[in-house]
């Protein structure tokens, strides 16, 4: 592959991600990452900290929520205007198109403790960012804590769905049925 090519992270994510499943992630270099991209080590770093943040998105999910949530309707209520940045993130990183790599990433991450323990504190991230997006809107702390939560909890749901093999339904569509159940299990009394 040129080096001039466009998409480095997405070709450096490919790439690691095809080496993880060949190799392992203990036995993968981040030189053998970028080499089998056609980039160099320079390049992986200018992209990610270490080989781990390759099959994590930097921080662009972080980003994607907060704007989701920030964009919601003035008079959405918080467990709304998350249900709108899921929306936004099931559009932008849990396409159809992504759906076989993501996948195939969540077996490399099921096959390693390092990257399950990754992603956990990544989540944990992810869920600040909303607490934080839903604080600029004025939402109380409290009550923003308990909608990025849920959100996390809908998040979870519908991505384990939406990976499932024999699934074709789309992110937003399954996010918005987990958000059902969560709402009416909230109702219960």
């Amino acid at each position: 592959m040129a080096r001039w090519q466009p998409d480095a992270p997405g070709r450096l994510a490919a790439a690691a991600l095809e080496l993880f499943e060949e190799r392992g992630y203990e036995n993968t270099t981040v030189i053998e990452i970028a080499e089998r991209a056609g980039l160099t080590k320079s390049t992986f770093f200018r992209h990610f900290p270490d080989k781990r943040e390759v099959l994590f998105g930097g921080g662009a999910l972080s980003d994607l929520l907060a704007e989701g949530i920030a964009s919601a309707p003035p008079t959405a209520g918080p467990l709304d205007a998350v249900t709108g940045a899921l929306d936004a993130l099931g559009r932008t990183f849990f396409s159809a198109d992504r759906r076989e790599f993501s996948r195939r990433r969540q077996a490399v991450l099921d096959a390693n403790t390092e990257l399950r323990e990754r992603e956990a504190l990544k989540r944990i991230g992810l869920t600040a960012s909303m607490v934080e997006a839903l604080g600029l809107r004025g939402v109380p702390d409290r009550t923003a804590r308990v909608a990025a939560k849920l959100g996390a909890l809908v998040w979870e749901i519908a991505y384990d769905q939406w990976i499932e093999a024999d699934n074709e339904e789309d992110f937003g569509s399954l996010a918005r049925q987990a958000l059902a159940e969560v709402r009416t299990i909230g109702a219960v009394r």
